[in-house]
């Protein structure tokens, strides 16, 4: 399919994106699951097999390593990782296990990642995340990873090395209902989590917002273009994107705390252009 049509499949009918930009991790061993568990954001010992939940991997400063789906299959855990990551982070992982029994092996070239809608595409409403052997797919119509990109900038859902980097706070970035549990053991970086939550309120110095901008007649900003309120820089554009269809563009950024709340009117400042726009 065209990115037009894949965009408007996924808005209907659903259908099957190949996670090509995502790499896999096994990890297997009697001890994986209370293993893991010590590591990531998320329930893992809770998960049941055919079970799934998406979670972070964070340093004990409570910023991000990586962000990552963790499905529980068999005698296994597979971690549907950036691909970029997915090397450096095996050997990561291989690094923290000692008496442990678990393993880690890096399945990237031998195993796929899909993003299944099953109806029209809600990518917030967290889809279903399928890894199966390289060569088959699911049943479904494959849409290509470009539609699923606007889709998921225009539903607001960051992505790491795009709108979450090594400097992110899961909170700045607004994931902690689906990737965090506030009521498991002990991680990496929960004290932080949990300093910021309880004590401080949950406020941090910046928040990623979505953005639309109207009318669609200026150039879609890339990353890093600057948001501003009247002559003060309050943020930066992470990801932009022209909707087919549609009159706005939309994106995603960080702005200061003080204008993320939605409705509030903001400007990009890309080359020569300062196009309005307004926080959703």
């Amino acid at each position: 399919m065209t990115s037009i049509d894949g965009y408007s499949a996924l808005r209907t009918a659903g259908g099957a994106v190949r996670r090509t930009d995502r790499g896999v991790l096994a990890v297997s061993g009697s001890d994986r699951a209370t293993w893991l568990q010590g590591l990531v954001t998320n329930d893992v010992v809770a998960l049941a097999d055919g079970g799934q939940c998406y979670a972070a991997y964070l340093t004990p400063q409570g910023r991000m390593i990586t962000d990552m789906h963790i499905l529980a299959r068999g005698p296994q855990l597979l971690l549907d990782v950036p691909a970029p990551l997915a090397p450096a982070l095996r050997d990561r992982l291989d690094g923290l296990i000692f008496a442990e029994d678990a393993q880690v092996r890096d399945e990237s070239a031998n195993l796929a990642v899909w993003t299944v809608f099953d109806g029209a595409a809600v990518i917030g409403a967290a889809p279903t995340v399928v890894i199966i052997a390289a060569a088959e797919k699911p049943n479904r119509a494959e849409v290509g990873l470009a539609a699923y990109e606007i889709v998921r900038v225009e539903d607001g859902v960051p992505k790491f090395l795009v709108d979450m980097t090594e400097e992110t706070i899961p909170l700045e970035a607004g994931i902690e209902g689906r990737a965090i549990s506030f009521t498991k053991g002990c991680y990496v970086g929960q004290e932080v989590i949990i300093r910021v939550t309880h004590r401080g309120g949950g406020r941090v110095a910046k928040k990623l917002v979505r953005w639309t901008a109207e009318p669609f007649d200026a150039p879609v900003p890339a990353g890093d273009a600057r948001i501003v309120s009247g002559d003060r820089d309050i943020g930066r554009v992470t990801s932009a994107v022209a909707p087919p269809g549609r009159s706005a563009m939309a994106g995603l950024g960080y702005v200061h705390r003080d204008f993320a709340e939605g409705g509030t009117d903001v400007t990009l400042v890309w080359n020569d252009a300062r196009i309005p726009a307004k926080v959703e």
